[in-house]
């Protein structure tokens, strides 16, 4: 065969025999591959769990940092790659700080799972049976749970997706919780054919509850999405609530509608620990969705007394934080709602002690949230009360991040004009007071609508506070701050028998017409606070008819004035009143009156020989009303 290459026939033939081995090799190393899968199954079928109980111990001891025993681990079955393991007396000691006993003990508990799971390093039960398991949770005062490590501070999120049946029988479950003031006792069930079901009585805020639950049987609900019912009830406090998990006890991932009814909306929050305050009678209502570390509360509404509230709010967990970022509508609205009876009780015999009072007392200490930040706005249509006042709606912007609360934006609508700026309370690192900051100013009002009605004196009026203070209530801080506070009334009227008094000129003051009207060009006080003690800084009354200077000072909390007012006509009198005006009393209740040595009748005549030798004295003269009321306003 002339044209044929030998060595090309040679060459082929090697490449062949290659190929065929290499694919020989190939072949010896896949069912190698597969003969030691097989036997890693054989081996994980017939694996003998039992010993493993020193492991499991270890495992648990590390997940609770106490000691847990078990007295016995077996295997129920001898192949199987979803064996059924058996534990026997199984114990988890109570933290020492929580008191003698077990947190955890189980008599009998029976557990069928997957194996395969556990080679990526995840343990996914599929049927659960326990005999006689007792559980005792206790949370103390200072929220450290004994269910939990110290360290671990992070909450989880229930899952039952790939539990395929459930069991228990003769259980209990027992909570206390000292910072909430609730405890309970329950018995569990589960069972194929009656469902799982919880029931027992306890206490919240040492009110007697009745709790009770229930869903169907796992057993029936596998794979699908999983309702429940759940209540308490009791004389102080009803909740109820229907939802459904996306999968048996998958509490994790859930929609639920809630509705409650309590005396106090402290005891609501006994049950969902969100910071709230006491009130009166709550009735509320809201939807919410659960995903992982998110829950969406929509269609929240209802009652707190007579006020009405709607609202929704997101709230996130991240880093064991708890993020809000909501808003809340009110279309009437009653302060006195958000006060409890003991509250209120309170508050009346603290008034009836110390007597009216400007300064409202409403408490703003923050200290117990510090797990909570987050935005909320709120918007009040109208604001209402049993006593005329000028309040008329209100609305603003809340955030808080670490114990910093900052209210800004705020506006209060008044009848006329409003008040705006912002309020800011610090507790940040948990001191027991906060430092509180005011920044507001009254634009646009009149003396009539602050006065709750009455036109004797009018004028615009306008008001700057700007004070920092520690103080656990508004009052309090304002007692003890720093800063100025300035107020100021321009371009009005009032009577002209009352403005000639202000210039101690007596005989207009006593003949003037009572219906006989005078300009006030401006009325200006700014107080100069310090430690709670506003120094007058001036304080200056110009009318047409006459000029009024103050000294002294009013001193926060009490409210108390201690002032000296001197004046004079801008015209020619027939008789100067000598002397000046002493103002005591308190701002709501101010008491007027002449020294002593003013009334004498020594004096008197005195005042009449000044006035028939024609020397009384300077007059008064226009003062310089728009500089003293932008230095006041500053």
């Amino acid at each position: 065969m002339s044209g044929t290459n030998p060595l090309a026939g040679s060459s082929f033939t090697a490449m062949t025999i290659r190929s065929v081995l290499a694919d020989r090799r190939l072949h010896i190393v896949a069912g190698s591959v597969v003969a030691l899968l097989l036997a890693l199954l054989v081996v994980l079928a017939m694996m003998p769990w039992g010993m493993f109980k020193a492991t499991i111990e270890k495992k648990l001891s590390d997940r609770f940092g106490r000691p847990v025993t078990i007295g016995a681990v077996e295997r129920r079955d001898s192949f199987s790659l979803s064996p059924t393991i058996a534990l026997r007396d199984l114990r988890i000691p109570q933290a020492a700080w929580a008191g003698p006993g077990d947190l955890v003990r189980i008599d009998r508990a029976e557990v069928r799972f997957p194996v395969i799971p556990l080679l990526f390093g995840h343990f996914r039960p599929g049927t659960i049976d326990v005999n006689g398991a007792h559980i005792a949770l206790v949370r103390d005062a200072e929220r450290r749970e004994s269910w939990r490590k110290p360290e671990d501070r992070k909450p989880g999120h229930g899952s039952g997706s790939s539990i395929q049946g459930l069991r228990i029988a003769n259980s209990t479950l027992t909570y206390r919780d000292a910072f909430q003031d609730r405890a309970f006792a329950l018995k569990i069930a589960a069972d194929p054919k009656t469902g799982i079901t919880l029931a027992g009585t306890g206490t919240i805020r040492g009110e007697p509850v009745t709790l009770a639950a229930n869903g169907p049987a796992i057993e029936r609900g596998a794979g699908k999405p999983w309702p429940f019912r759940a209540t308490i009830s009791g004389p102080a406090l009803t909740v109820s609530a229907a939802g459904t998990m996306d999968a048996p006890l998958d509490t994790g991932h859930m929609t639920i509608d809630v509705a409650a009814r309590a005396d106090d909306l402290k005891f609501v929050d006994a049950v969902i620990e969100a910071g709230l305050f006491g009130t009166q009678p709550v009735r509320l209502a809201a939807h919410a969705r659960h995903d992982g570390d998110v829950w969406k509360v929509t269609g929240l509404n209802g009652l707190i007394g007579g006020s009405d509230v709607a609202g929704h709010v997101d709230v996130r967990k991240v880093d064991g934080r708890t993020k809000l970022d909501g808003a809340v509508v009110s279309n009437a609205l009653n302060f006195d709602d958000f006060a409890s009876r003991a509250g209120q009780a309170a508050a009346l015999a603290k008034r009836q002690a110390v007597g009216p009072r400007l300064v409202p007392d409403t408490r703003i200490n923050i200290r117990k949230i510090t797990r909570t930040d987050g935005t909320i706005t709120f918007t009040v249509r109208q604001l209402v009360s049993a006593a005329p006042s000028s309040l008329q709606a209100m609305r603003g912007t809340i955030r808080i991040d670490h114990q910093l609360l900052t209210v800004s934006p705020f506006t209060i609508e008044l009848t006329r004009g409003s008040i705006a700026g912002s309020v800011v309370v610090d507790q940040r690192g948990g001191p027991a007071i906060p430092t509180v900051t005011f920044d507001l100013k009254l634009a646009d009002s009149s003396i009539g609508a602050l006065a709750g009605g009455g036109d004797e004196v009018n004028g615009r009026v306008d008001a700057r506070i700007r004070l920092k203070g520690p103080g656990s209530t508004i009052r309090e801080a304002v007692g003890r701050s720093d800063g100025t506070i300035g107020l100021v009334a321009r371009n009005g009227t009032l009577p002209a028998k009352i403005a000639s008094l202000l210039g101690f000129d007596a005989v207009r003051g006593i003949l003037t017409d009572e219906a006989e009207r005078a300009g006030l060009r401006c009325a200006v006080l700014r107080l100069a606070v310090r430690r709670g003690i506003g120094t007058v800084d001036p304080f200056v009354i110009d009318t047409t008819r006459s000029g009024t200077t103050g000294q002294g000072r009013i001193v926060f909390p009490s409210e108390a004035i201690a002032m000296k007012l001197t004046g004079a006509p801008k015209a020619k009198t027939i008789l100067r009143f000598p002397g000046s005006l002493i103002v005591g009393g308190t701002i709501k209740a101010p008491d007027v009156h002449l020294p002593a040595d003013a009334k004498s009748a020594g004096n008197f005549f005195k005042a009449l020989g000044r006035s028939i030798t024609g020397t009384q004295g300077p007059r008064a003269t226009d003062a310089d009303c728009a500089g003293l009321a932008a230095r006041a306003l500053r």
